[in-house]
C-alpha cells in the first residue's frame, strides 16, 4: 500500500483547504504531469512533424542532419520563432488549472442533454 499511495502522492499532491460548499478534501494534478502531458502532446504533433519533415530532420542554422548511428548520435529539436524567450510553462499549467481542472467545488455534473442546454444558454449570452 505504501507503494501505491506514493506513486499517487507523485502524481497528485493534496489540497488541505475545506470550502464551504465542500467537507472533502481533495487531490490536485501536479503542475509538473500537466507539462509532462503537454510535452507528450508537442512531441507527438503533427506540425512539429512536419516542421521536421519540411528540414528533411536537419539543423536550418547549421545544416547538421539528426542521426542515431551509434558514436555519432546527433538530435534535433524544433524551436518556436514566435516565442524567442521560451514556453512559460507555469503560465500555460496556470490557465489550464484555471479552465479545465478547477476545484472540485466549481465543477458540476450534467447529464448530456443539461450540459448541451448550459453552453447553449452561455453562447446566446455572449
Amino acid at each position: 500500500m505504501k507503494i501505491r499511495n506514493s506513486i499517487f502522492n507523485i502524481l497528485f499532491k493534496p489540497v488541505r483547504k475545506k470550502t464551504k460548499q465542500s467537507k472533502y478534501l481533495y487531490w490536485q494534478t501536479r503542475n509538473s504531469k500537466i507539462s509532462q502531458a503537454l510535452r507528450q502532446l508537442w512531441l507527438r504533433s503533427k506540425e512539429r512533424s512536419e516542421a521536421l519533415k519540411r528540414a528533411k530532420y536537419c539543423c536550418e542554422e547549421c545544416g547538421v542532419k539528426q542521426s542515431k548511428a551509434k558514436g555519432k548520435e546527433v538530435k534535433v529539436e524544433v524551436h518556436h520563432k514566435d516565442l524567442p524567450e521560451g514556453i512559460n510553462w507555469s503560465e500555460i499549467c496556470d490557465v489550464i488549472r484555471k479552465a479545465l481542472l478547477p476545484s472540485p467545488d466549481r465543477l458540476q455534473v450534467l447529464c448530456v442533454d443539461c450540459h448541451d442546454i448550459k453552453h447553449k444558454k452561455e453562447n446566446d449570452n455572449e
